[in-house]
């Protein structure tokens, strides 16, 4: 399919939940790495909420990881979410990983992040989800405000 599209593989990602990684180890490595020889990414998405081994992490040809909004939701007041999202954060850029945090809802909660070393977001901060024209429309009027004058 890429080479009849001409899509170019390394702007595709695939997003993974952990549930479907582990169902098959074997196959799923498998699949994985003759995906990933063709320059296609992945990410593992939810992280944290399912039942992975952490030696996963290192077999796997992962890009990102995901923190799932359980954790991401009482940012920055809860100790012990604070403290999931750092040790992901921290793991995730030490195994060469890029990080999004999902659910970011709130300024505070972005700013923890990114005092942490967490620089992407998905969430409601940013926008909810729009259909395709008022999408195009926001997008427009973003890459205006950007642009030099």
């Amino acid at each position: 399919m890429l080479a009849q599209s001409g899509a170019d593989p390394a702007r595709l990602k695939i997003e993974l939940t952990e549930s479907m990684v582990l169902d098959d180890v074997d196959d799923t490595f498998d699949k994985m790495h003759a995906l990933k020889s063709l320059g296609i990414g992945f990410s593992l998405d939810d992280f944290g909420t399912g039942h992975s081994s952490l030696s996963y992490l290192t077999r796997l040809p992962l890009d990102q990881l995901k923190i799932d909004r359980s954790f991401v939701l009482n940012l920055p007041d809860n100790a012990n979410d604070a403290v999931i999202a750092q040790t992901i954060i921290t793991m995730a850029k030490s195994l060469g990983m890029e990080v999004i945090a999902e659910g970011v809802e709130t300024e505070a909660q972005r700013e923890f992040l990114g005092h942490h070393n967490c620089h992407a977001y998905q969430g409601y901060l940013f926008a909810r989800p729009l259909p395709l024209a008022e999408f195009e429309s926001l997008l427009g009027e973003t890459t205006e405000s950007l642009s030099p004058l």
